[in-house]
């Protein structure tokens, strides 16, 4: 089943395409607006979705994993990305920052408490946003676990992925000289800031198109070029936030912090064949975590657009809303 075939399955599962109801540019300081969309019932559960990246951006296939009679739903592009300004800026652009200005979200749209839906880095920052504001977080929803560990970082940019995918590492790999290959973000994040702009895209469609190639268990080949803009935003933001670690104090900060949502229900869904995030972190957070509930997809990567992610993240916002 080739990629575009998965994602028609994987809509067999979603709720049907919706638009916002209201749609804005939040000042939120720094020089920086980020927008911020509410679908569904104004008068619902509110939701709110974290995109991955960093620098990923929402989508509008990302309001459709909720019942849109139940739920009010609140996407935002994080800062830099999306349809957020200034576009690929990593100016006042960390992980701190990223959590007030979902606070000021939440309190511009005079939500008290909200379930927090998150994958990838999305769920990284969900967990830490948690951590951080445990009384304005009702339930946890979390896909592809992301923690943050070098280990992690190690996995994907130093070689352990690349067993999997020797020839498309050896691509992604090669675009750098020999001397610079033992720190590849370090590498690539020179090239991404050049100040050259056709360099910084060149490097950014190879350091998205190293993940997209892995994101779906499907995949058959090598990911296609992404759009240049889009590209150049989601490898600089996910580059400035991986060379300085996600901006944590230490490595292990989530899981050393995890006490601080022991009371906070949260549901954890993983696919068995994650390539970019292996189950090993969601597995961890679960055995951490006692009020988590690990769902394990069968034959299943990373993407939330592989129909067994679809199906398990769908039936699990469809049981908070009956709950």
């Amino acid at each position: 089943m080739d990629q575009m075939a998965a994602q028609k399955s994987a809509a067999h599962y979603l709720y049907p395409r919706i638009e916002p109801y209201d749609q804005r540019m939040l000042s939120v300081g720094q020089g920086h607006r980020v927008y911020v969309e509410q679908c569904g019932n104004p008068d619902g559960i509110p939701v709110v979705v974290f995109h991955g990246g960093p620098g990923g951006g929402c989508s509008p296939a990302m309001r459709r994993f909720f019942d849109p009679k139940v739920y009010r739903i609140i996407l935002f592009d994080q800062r830099g990305c999306g349809r957020s300004r200034p576009h690929a800026s990593v100016e006042d652009n960390t992980t701190w920052h990223l959590i007030a200005d979902i606070e000021l979200i939440r309190r511009t749209l005079g939500i008290e408490r909200w379930i927090v839906f998150g994958g990838s880095w999305g769920a990284t920052l969900a967990l830490l946003y948690a951590e951080a504001c445990p009384e304005r977080v009702a339930h946890l929803v979390l896909r592809g676990v992301f923690l943050m560990t070098r280990d992690e970082l190690d996995w994907f940019y130093a070689g352990g992925a690349g067993r999997f995918w020797p020839e498309v590492w050896r691509s992604f790999e090669e675009l750098i000289p020999e001397e610079e290959r033992g720190d590849l973000i370090a590498a690539y994040h020179r090239r991404l800031f050049s100040g050259d702009r056709n360099t910084e895209i060149r490097y950014a469609r190879a350091w998205a198109g190293w993940e997209n190639t892995l994101a779906s268990i499907d995949t058959t080949g090598p990911g296609g070029d992404s759009p240049a803009e889009y590209a150049r935003a989601f490898a600089r933001l996910e580059n400035h936030y991986f060379l300085n670690g996600g901006f944590l104090e230490r490595d292990t900060q989530i899981l050393d912090e995890i006490h601080r949502i022991a009371h906070i229900p949260g549901t954890i869904v993983q696919g068995r064949y994650d390539m970019i995030c292996p189950p090993a972190a969601a597995e961890a957070l679960h055995r951490a975590w006692p009020a988590s509930r690990l769902v394990m997809v069968a034959k299943s990567g990373h993407a939330m657009s592989e129909p067994g992610i679809s199906a398990a993240l769908v039936k699990e916002m469809d049981r908070l809303a009956a709950a």
